[in-house]
């Protein structure tokens, strides 16, 4: 069920319906909108006799939601929804296109800062890293862990990046609290419910990477798991399916960004470089992703991709993100979309650090 109030309904009022609502046993999600705000009910098994709140003051109507999704989808919000964050004009889901840049994974401080001045000075708003690996070999890099988290948090003091980087279990999520400002959820624990409810009880946006065979009803349905803990800043990732194609690692499917823009009004960002798993194939298909009208980048940067402990192969090198993002900014405006200059969020940063 879904209680759409007024225009003008007083917070007093809004309050009062989410008091109700929880009266009855259920749980209200109360999302404010550019015109009105709505309050999702979740927890009901059936339905929920609308003359109960119809009633209440400032309750302009209330509405069955048919789809398995509720807080996810644009019936509770017809807007688009903005994780933005303090001091920075860095968003998901803005005029801005996000890019987030860096390594799979933190090998060492020195190859973290090199990647990371250089990404930087590209353009990128966020740096992504590896702490923690989940891989296919128990043998391969499993990551540095809080002493990659640890390495991040200093490159966010020396260049201003924003941090994004992968929880893969309930001990690692809380930790991540301490040092990231965006806690990743990866494809293979998409469908990890006990700790999508775990990210969706932090006060971190969550980036919400695709499962490798996910559908797209069963990618909302994790986001819809974050959400109905109250962590309303989910931003929703593409990074390819398993199909029988084997030209590439993955099968990049954007056709799922326009599919996710019509249902739902939260962010999505696609991740070229999983989604292929091959260098030469992330610019092209970076391209197309901002052209089909994706909400950011995710890009894999190694200064050295043959010595890299983790998918150097789909990893670019410093200079190819940086023609990457020379690109994508004559895309941009094509899709009303901005791309920081070169050299402009350097800038930003530095005069950051030194008023502080």
């Amino acid at each position: 069920m879904l209680v759409v109030m007024q225009a003008h309904a007083k917070e007093e009022a809004i309050r009062a319906v989410c008091d109700k609502i929880e009266a009855l046993g259920y749980r209200a999600h109360s999302i404010p909108g550019a015109e009105r705000t709505a309050i999702g009910i979740t927890g009901n098994r059936g339905e929920i006799e609308p003359g109960t709140l119809e009633e209440m003051p400032g309750v302009q109507e209330v509405i069955r939601v048919t789809k398995p999704y509720k807080l996810v989808s644009r019936d509770m919000k017809a807007e688009n929804t903005v994780v933005s964050f303090p001091g920075t004009d860095a968003t998901f889901g803005g005029p801005g296109l996000a890019i987030v840049a860096g390594p799979c994974a933190i090998e060492s401080r020195e190859q973290a800062f090199a990647v990371a001045e250089r990404v930087h000075r590209a353009g990128a708003q966020f740096f992504r890293g590896g702490a923690y690996k989940p891989r296919t070999s128990p043998y391969a890099f499993q990551g540095l862990g809080e002493e990659a988290l640890q390495i991040m948090a200093d490159i966010r003091d020396q260049f201003g990046l924003k941090i994004v980087t992968e929880a893969i279990d309930n001990e690692s999520l809380e930790l991540l609290e301490e040092y990231a400002d965006v806690v990743q959820i990866g494809a293979r624990n998409m469908q990890n419910f006990s700790l999508l409810k775990r990210a969706g009880r932090s006060r971190k946006p969550v980036l919400l990477k695709r499962g490798m065979s996910a559908t797209l009803e069963e990618f909302l349905m994790a986001a819809e798991y974050v959400m109905s803990e109250g962590n309303y800043n989910v931003i929703l990732c593409e990074r390819g399916v398993r199909t029988f194609a084997d030209h590439t690692r993955n099968t990049l499917d954007l056709s799922l960004i326009p599919a996710v823009q019509r249902l739902s009004h939260l962010p999505i960002v696609v991740d070229p470089s999983h989604g292929t798993g091959k260098r030469n194939k992330v610019t092209p298909l970076s391209r197309a992703a901002v052209a089909v009208g994706a909400d950011g980048l995710l890009i894999e940067v190694h200064c050295d991709p043959d010595k890299a402990l983790s998918d150097g192969m789909q990893s670019l090198y410093p200079e190819q993100f940086e023609e990457l993002m020379s690109q994508v900014r004559q895309i941009a405006p094509v899709v009303k979309r901005t791309v920081p200059g070169i050299g402009e969020h350097a800038t930003t940063a530095a005069s950051v650090r030194s008023r502080a």
